[in-house]
């Protein structure tokens, strides 16, 4: 066993992200793979690792990288067990990548493709697909934009949907790749992982990727990890509750606004207080 975890999503940035001939082999075999389509140039545009987690609630993507024809995929290791607004999360990120385009003085036909591509380590879809791409459709099923047109894609790679137990051989490349990803802390423990090394080129370069985190390395980027979504955790916390006071407040405007009318009625301050079972003190409080 050894400490590195692909599944944690600054080892994957490490892993797919440095900026060093190897890791962009790594990414290009990556790509490759799942949008089953040759990627023979790639770059990151965001290789740095996150330093400031006082500012990272803002659309903090694991990985972005751009080809030659400029189409953009945000690649995202998804580590959480539950839903939790990860549809709407990744939509957002989704419309707000392909807005962020430039388009000024050109036509609407001129915008690059853009891709959200998330790697899920729970099952979000209920079917037998473990890699799905979604597209804008009406309800029946017909496409908003031509297929052949469409530039704005989130696909989704379901890992759970693997089945470890099936035999190598059986496997394609995209089971392969989950497979290492799922397993690679084991290293060459795996019998598997030990087959795909000695025969699988893309996994070879994979290995040779993370036999480069050293315990230290692993350590520090734990760290980095554990900042950040503690922090991550205490604004959602804090958008939560500001929320909460929101509808308070709400809740507050809407029953001073029924006593003003009840008293405009006529009704005395008494009535009010044996209605609402609150005390004259804390309905005056109220009307303030």
């Amino acid at each position: 066993m050894r400490s590195a975890n692909l599944l944690n999503d600054f080892a994957f940035k490490y892993v797919f992200g440095e900026d060093c001939k190897e890791a962009n082999d790594a990414l290009k075999s990556l790509l490759t793979v799942f949008l089953e389509r040759k990627v023979n140039h790639v770059v990151v545009k965001n290789s740095e690792m996150v330093k400031d987690y006082s500012k990272m609630k803002n659309s903090r993507l694991d990985l972005l990288v751009e080809f030659d024809d400029q189409t953009t995929v945000d690649l995202e290791m998804q580590l959480r067990q539950t839903k939790d607004h990860l549809p709407n999360r990744f939509n957002y990120y989704l419309a707000r990548l392909h807005g962020s385009q430039d388009m000024e003085g050109k036509s609407y036909s001129q915008l690059k493709e853009t891709i959200v591509m998330i790697f899920f380590n729970l099952i979000i879809v209920d079917d037998d697909e473990i890699c799905s791409t979604f597209t804008m459709r009406k309800w029946s099923g017909i496409p908003f934009v031509k297929e052949s047109e469409d530039r704005m894609k989130l696909m989704t790679i379901e890992m759970p949907k693997v089945d470890l137990n099936k035999p190598l051989e059986d496997m394609n490349e995209q089971e392969k790749m989950i497979y290492y990803f799922l397993n690679c802390h084991k290293g060459m423990d795996d019998s598997k992982i030990r087959m795909m090394v000695e025969k699988d080129v893309v996994i070879q370069m994979l290995e040779k990727r993370v036999e480069t985190i050293s315990d230290d390395r692993w350590k520090k980027i734990i760290e980095d990890f554990q900042k950040l979504h503690e922090n991550e955790e205490r604004i959602e916390l804090q958008l939560e509750l500001e929320e909460a006071n929101k509808k308070v407040n709400q809740m507050n405007q809407e029953m001073k606004q029924m006593i003003q009318l009840i008293l405009s009625n006529g009704m005395s301050l008494e009535y009010v207080s044996k209605s609402l079972s609150k005390s004259e003190n804390e309905i005056l409080d109220l009307m303030k």
